[in-house]
Order: C-alpha cells, then structure tokens, then sequence
C-alpha cells in the first residue's frame, strides 16, 4: 500500500483544518449556504434527503485494517441520527461501485471532527464529489492477479496525486471519473469511464497506456472510444491532461444532462480526436513549465516501492506440491472455496472475498461491528490489508492457502462466508430513494425483495454467473446499464417504477465487449420486480442449452422471450383484482 509522506499528512491535515475554518463561518452565519456548498462538495460531503451524507475516497480500492478500524469508530460514534422520527439510526457505512465508503447520518455540526478522525489514518473525502476528477479506481486484485501483466497501483497512486486540487480542473463542465487496470479481464469497467487506462507493452517491451475516452452511464449510455493505442507511461499525465483541457474548453455548461464528456465525444467525434491530438503536440513542444507532468523515472520509483510485496509473505518453492483442501471438509467449505477465493500470481496463495450480502442488509452495507471483524480477519490472515470491490465486498489479498480452511470459519462466524459471489443474490445497488435526494424510487426494498426469492444456495448456483444490477435512478451509481440484469427506478406520476434491462456487460470476463443492457417493456410496479426476473430467469433455464450462461443465452436467444416473460407477470398482476 502506499505510505503516506510527512508532505501527504501535512496537507490532508491542513485541508481538513481548512474546512473546519469554513465550516464554523457557515455555522455562524458568515458564509452562506449557496458559497458553502461548494466547498463542503470538494471534501465529500453531501445534503441528503434526511440528513448529510459523507463519501470518503478509498483511492483504487486499498484499505489498512487500522482504516477501516478508524472508519468502524466513525461509524459507531458519529454516523447516528441524534434525534427525530430516525432516532438512532446509523452506525454503519455503505461501499460504492467506485470504491469508496459513504455515511449517511453525520450532522454535519460533527463534519469537521470526522474530517479529523479520517486524516489521523491517512484518509479524507478530497474530490469526492463536485465537478472535478473524482476518485481514481481499479481492479481490486491489482498487484496479485494471474492475468495481470502490469501492476497499475503505482501509476494509479500518481494519478491520485497529480489530480488532487489540480487547479486548472477544479470546475469542470461536471464530474470526471478515470479508471485503470492492467490485466486481461477488465474488473475496472474501464470502458464506462471518462477516461479508461489500459496498461499495455509495445512491440519493444516498453511500458504505456491504451486510451479510450467518453465512456459513461447515466441518460445517454456510450461506452468509451479508443484515443490512442499507446501512450507512453511518463507521458500519460500530460495525456490526460490535453484530453481534460480540451473538455474543460468545449464541454457543455449550459445543460446539466449533456455536460459529461461522453456527450462532447459523441458530437464531435474525429474534431475531438484532433483536438486532443493537437493539445498533446503542444504540450510535448512546449518549455520546461509545459512538460512539468511528465513522470520522472525517480518519483515513479519512489511511489512503486511502496507496492512491493508486504514482508512475511511465504509463497511456495517452484515445483511445490500444490494445496489441497482437507479432506473431510464439509460442502459448505468446498463451494465457499470455488465461489470465494481466486487465483493469485504468487504460488500457494489466493485472494478471498468477504461478502457484505446478507438478508436483511442492504447491498453494500456494512456496519461498525462488521468492520472491524473485517479488519481483525485482514489482520490474522491478510497481512493487514483489505481492497473494496467494484461489486461492493471486501477482499482479502494476501491469504496463504494452508490458512483457508481457518479463515472460512472465522468469516463464516463473522457473517462474510456466504458462497454467492458472481450468483444473483451477489447483486449490486445504490442505495436509492431511500437516502439519496436525487434518487426516482427506492433500491433496497426491491434489492432486498430478489435477495429473499433468489436465497436458497443450491438453486442461485444451478442457475450460475449473473451480474444483477440495480439504480434509483438515471444517475446510474447501481451501473444498472451494465448488468446481465439492470433494473433501473422511475418516476411516474409521483410513483416509484421500474424498468428492466437484460443483455449489458461491463467488460469483465462474463462477457469481455461492454454495451449497454436493452429494456425489455414498459416499467413495473416495485411488487412485481421479484416475479419479473424470476419469470425471466424461469425463462432461461427452460431454453438454455446444457450449461449455459445467462448472459450467452441473452446474446442467443435475443429479448423476445425473455420479454414475453416479463410481459406476463404484468398481465398477470392486472388480472388479479378481477379474479378476487
């Protein structure tokens, strides 16, 4: 993991002192609401439709069990409603699709206090929200996956810094999200990003970056366009850069809704291909103070030592007799083990995932007594590290075979060991109208009503691999465009509906070419969502073809089928009141 400078703490420091300043003027009258927005948004913290929302930054998705601990305590001392019809609720975090951690009931006279408790572990909400570029993500197995070809931590960590306050992209035409891998199967989704890394070698062996621009969900789903093929690594901020000036310069200010670079990409096309291209040129013509974001081979050092193996790792001997898991361990362990844990590029090791989905809580969720379990499990059998999954659970990357069997008993008691992974009940959702003020309708009933009818192990895993993804709104943070399964909450009539999408993808292995799910008819009551994508599931197991997956029989069969499925639930449910 990245350790943090005497430079790195001074500033977090400073900024939260900064804000607590800024925050006792407000309170006292002296700035007004409308100045103090701004400012508060620039470190994270929301207005929400019951109380103030706090989003801290988890940068490409590592986490310190000391963090976490520290978060636990945020959690349980400041994350509670002090009085009113939500009286002591709280006391729990919630983890994003972009990996960071969000809390939902904060007052925000304790806001600058949590700002301090973040920046004793190393933590903060910089450019966690507000039009500038937001939290830099990417594959939770950075640095121990097989398919790995290069570890994109480092460069992610100097995108971190480069982009933290940078003052020429602080107000952008709207908010600006970048992700990176550098593996084979894209876990980033890096394609339904602004900018999307993808760490490649040249025919020389070199080092640099693949870039596709314009991804993005929201209203307009478009996945992002290649720019350049190969950038070279200590150019790849002065990459960045002309393709942000260019944004900054012609994207659209006057329209909320079109106001995402995604929008620019696609009117313009080739004119925004030269553009950056001519930008780029510039900036590599230019003097001294043009190429000043050029990465020196030194700072880059610098920030890869900090990502070296963690000391007291043992990784087997080459030729070693690889692991083999008791024998008289019971199922549970053995589909835990299939379901769970993945490979790792360091022989007699694997990476584990703790699920956060249980009945009764909501995706994502996790309270303060679960982290620190979390970070108890990280630190016996982790090495005291922890990563945040673009599908809302926790990993554990540095998990010695011979330990599993222990391990699973210890998540197991904990409540982590739930062998659903990649199944549907693995599903994945904001959390909706429930919190969120922009939110059309409410995601954790209908989260929680499909969790409830999909809970039986046996039968999720008979149906196999589905991504079920779920947003309140167009907004998208349930990514809801990209799921085998998207469903998506609408506003009709002042009315919460639903609609549903089959066939989206977002790059990972499942189905490796990302496009935007298709909705299959009109919306549907909150009551009916449950029985529609159990009829659609019903669906595919009669018509599938031996083993197949769910999302290739999609591709196959086309949506006719699966939305006469739909569609009958709807005929169905409007028949009822007759026939009662």
């Amino acid at each position: 993991m990245y350790q943090y400078t005497d430079f790195d703490r001074h500033f977090v420091r400073q900024r939260a002192a900064q804000y607590r300043d800024q925050l006792q003027r407000h309170l006292a009258g002296q700035l007004g609401e409308d100045e103090f927005r701004a400012l508060r948004l620039q470190n994270g913290w929301y207005v929400q439709r019951h109380a103030p929302m706090l989003r801290v930054a988890v940068p490409y998705g590592e986490l310190s069990a000391r963090q976490l601990r520290q978060l636990a305590r945020i959690a349980r001392d400041d994350d509670r409603q002090p009085d009113g019809p939500f009286a002591g609720e709280g006391g729990y975090g919630h983890f994003t699709t972009r990996q960071n951690l969000q809390f939902n009931w904060i007052p925000l006279a304790r806001s600058a206090d949590v700002m301090d408790k973040l920046a004793e572990v190393d933590l903060h909400g910089i450019q966690t929200s507000g039009n500038c570029i937001r939290n830099i993500t990417s594959d939770c197995f950075a640095g121990i996956a097989p398919d790995e070809a290069i570890d994109p931590r480092p460069y992610a960590e100097l995108l971190r810094q480069w982009s933290t306050l940078h003052p020429e992209f602080a107000f952008l035409p709207r908010k600006f999200k970048i992700a990176i891998t550098g593996a084979r199967e894209d876990r980033a989704a890096t394609a339904w990003h602004d900018i999307g890394l993808q760490l490649v070698r040249d025919a020389a062996g070199a080092v640099g970056f693949r870039v596709a621009v314009g991804g993005g969900m929201g209203r307009t789903p478009i996945v992002a366009t290649t720019l350049s093929e190969f950038v070279p690594w200590q150019d790849i901020l002065l990459y960045i850069e002309a393709v942000v000036r260019v944004y900054n310069r012609y994207g659209r200010r006057d329209n909320l809704y079109k106001a995402r670079i995604k929008i620019l990409v696609k009117a313009e096309g080739a004119r925004f291909v030269d553009a950056v291209a001519r930008e780029y040129a510039q900036i590599l013509g230019g003097d001294e103070a043009a190429l000043l974001h050029r990465i020196p081979q030194a700072e880059f050092d610098r920030v890869a030592a900090c990502f070296v193996d963690p000391a007291g790792l043992r990784p087997h001997a080459t030729g070693a007799a690889p692991w083999a898991p008791p024998a008289d361990a019971p199922a549970g362990f053995a589909r835990w083990l299939q379901r769970n844990t993945h490979g790792h590029r360091l022989p007699g090791y694997r990476a584990v995932t703790l699920s956060l989905k249980r009945a009764g809580q909501a995706p994502g969720d996790v309270t303060a007594a679960q982290m620190e379990a979390a970070a108890d499990l990280a630190e016996r059998w982790s090495l005291g590290e922890l990563r945040v999954s673009h599908d809302q659970n926790l990993v554990l990357p540095w998990v010695a075979e011979d330990t599993l069997f222990a391990l699973w008993h210890a998540a197991r008691d904990a409540g982590f060991a739930t062998p659903n992974i990649g199944l549907l009940s693995d599903l994945i959702a904001c959390p909706g109208g429930d919190f969120c003020a922009l939110a059309n309708a409410r995601s954790i009933p209908v989260a929680a009503a499909i969790s409830e009818r999909f809970e039986d192990l046996d039968r999720i895993e008979d149906i196999g691999d589905i991504d079920l993804h779920l947003s309140g709104c167009i907004n998208s943070c349930g990514h809801h465009h990209s799921g085998h399964i998207g469903i998506l909450g609408v506003d009709k009539d002042g009315k919460e509906w639903y609609q549903v999408s089959l066939g989206g993808s977002d790059g990972s292995a499942l189905a490796p070419q990302p496009v935007p799910g298709k909705v299959i008819g009109p919306s549907f009551a909150a009551d009916e969502v449950a029985d529609v994508v159990e009829a659609v599931i019903e669906t595919y197991l009669a018509r599938r073809d031996g083993r197949e997956r769910f999302i290739d029989a999609v591709q196959r069969l086309g949506l006719d089928p699966f939305r006469e499925a739909a569609n009958a639930v709807r005929r169905a449910t409007a028949a009822a009141p007759l026939a009662a």
